[in-house]
């Protein structure tokens, strides 16, 4: 009897274990679609509204759902607590992303393109900073189809796998 439920235990991680790593390769298409969103209602509050940085990203952030909203609160809440501190906006932003990083399914790819335009963002004029925006949204483009392949190459597979794989310790330890 003990047996029996150890080997349902096991096959019931493996199976949770196998569909957590499915929903990730779900989830980061799904968020690099959102921090595209963010970015162009970025560049629409700078280039269009003609709304500060600080502004931008607090007014930004408000739409959004997480992880990617609480990115830009973060980023908002480093500008304001850093004007006392001498924080530029690279440091704000630089500081949000390793703290939030780590609670998004993107890869190092997508957070590498972020700090490319994180050093570009406040220290130009307006339409630099729009064409910085733009930038950073077609190499996220690029980021998102590779995600929407690699979704539809490895969700099925990691779901099988962590089924056939706890299904292997079952019959190893049986």
């Amino acid at each position: 009897m003990v047996k029996l439920i150890g080997a349902v235990l096991i096959l019931f991680a493996g199976t949770m274990i196998g569909f957590h790593q499915a929903s990730r390769f779900a989830a980061r298409p799904r968020q690099i679609r959102q921090l595209i969103q963010a970015l162009q209602r970025l560049e629409t509050e700078i280039g269009y509204g003609y709304t500060p940085l600080p502004e931008a990203v607090t007014n930004s952030a408000a739409h959004l759902p997480e992880p990617i909203a609480g990115l830009l609160q973060s980023v908002s809440r480093l500008l304001a607590e850093g004007e006392s501190e001498g924080l530029t906006f690279r440091e704000c932003w630089e500081r949000a992303l390793t703290k939030h990083w780590p609670g998004t399914a993107m890869k190092n790819s997508e957070q590498a393109a972020l700090i490319r335009l994180g050093s570009a963002l406040g220290i130009s004029d307006r339409d630099d900073q729009v064409k910085h925006l733009r930038l950073a949204v077609q190499q996220l483009k690029a980021e998102e189809d590779a995600a929407r392949d690699d979704q539809a190459r490895y969700e099925k597979m990691c779901k099988s796998l962590g089924v056939l794989v706890a299904a292997l310790v079952v019959i190893l330890i049986v």
